[in-house]
């Protein structure tokens, strides 16, 4: 909830103060962790829109109601539907609940107090009771890949930190032109069919953003990869003769 509050720009007793007034659904549960997600964001957002037009809180509560149950009031299912667009996840991962033994099965002695916090620090795991939770298979089991291949941990945490930077950058590239040029124009006038559109072209635009950046960062990789192995190969070749000492024929005798 605090994580969800930040997000949102808004102090956590509102949150919570909403989550009793049933304006946003309940959590996921799994174990003692509540997770909250984006569509619980893109409903903070719709409500914090709604207050700016003047409803009030009675009213958003009315209105969200008659969305959800088919029924459209005032002209703001649109905004509601709009909210349905946007909040289509973007990522397919699986959290991994694990025991502590079976995350040592996976990292072995790298699991330390160190890298423990590290990943936390980061939001690759969770702490739930004796239980840790990892936020994505895929980054898990190519986190112990790369351990599995002398890559030490603390070393692939630092990376995975330095590339959450990157990503981030990248995101908020995509987020700008998705806005200026997709959803900026549609928001303007949104007829249901104008909500219908912009839902199928968001959906058709997360495969061509990930696209873009698998083949920028394989592009990348193939550049970089034949750089450092000319270098290696100039640094590991056999030392030139210094001058003057190469081989010549004997000199003729007098």
């Amino acid at each position: 909830m605090e994580e969800l509050a930040e997000a949102a720009g808004i102090p956590v007793r509102t949150v919570r103060f909403y989550r009793e007034r049933k304006l946003i659904a309940p959590p996921r549960r799994e174990g003692r962790i509540a997770w909250y997600g984006e569509a619980h964001l893109a409903r903070l957002h719709t409500i914090a829109a709604l207050l700016e037009r003047g409803h009030t809180l009675g009213g958003i509560a009315e209105l969200i109601g008659a969305w959800e149950n088919g029924r459209t009031l005032d002209g703001v299912a649109e905004l509601l539907g709009l909210e349905g667009a946007l909040i289509t996840p973007w990522s397919e991962e699986t959290p991994v609940r694990l025991t502590p033994e079976e995350l040592a099965d996976y990292f072995g002695g790298d699991v330390t107090p160190e890298n423990l916090t590290a990943a936390l620090d980061i939001g690759y795991i969770a702490v739930d009771g004796e239980d840790v939770v990892h936020t994505s298979r895929r980054l898990l089991d190519a986190s112990a890949a790369l351990v599995r291949e002398g890559v030490p941990l603390a070393a692939v945490l630092e990376t995975g930190r330095s590339v959450r930077v990157h990503v981030d950058a990248l995101a908020d590239l995509f987020t700008v032109l998705i806005r200026k040029h997709v959803v900026d124009s549609a928001a303007e006038h949104l007829p249901p069919d104008e909500v219908t559109r912009l839902a199928e072209a968001m959906e058709r635009l997360h495969p061509l953003a990930k696209n873009v950046v698998d083949a920028e960062l394989a592009l990348a990789m193939d550049r970089r990869v034949r750089i450092e192995l000319e270098k290696w190969l100039r640094d590991t070749a056999a030392p030139e003769d210094p001058p003057g000492t190469a081989d010549t024929p004997d000199a003729p005798v007098a």
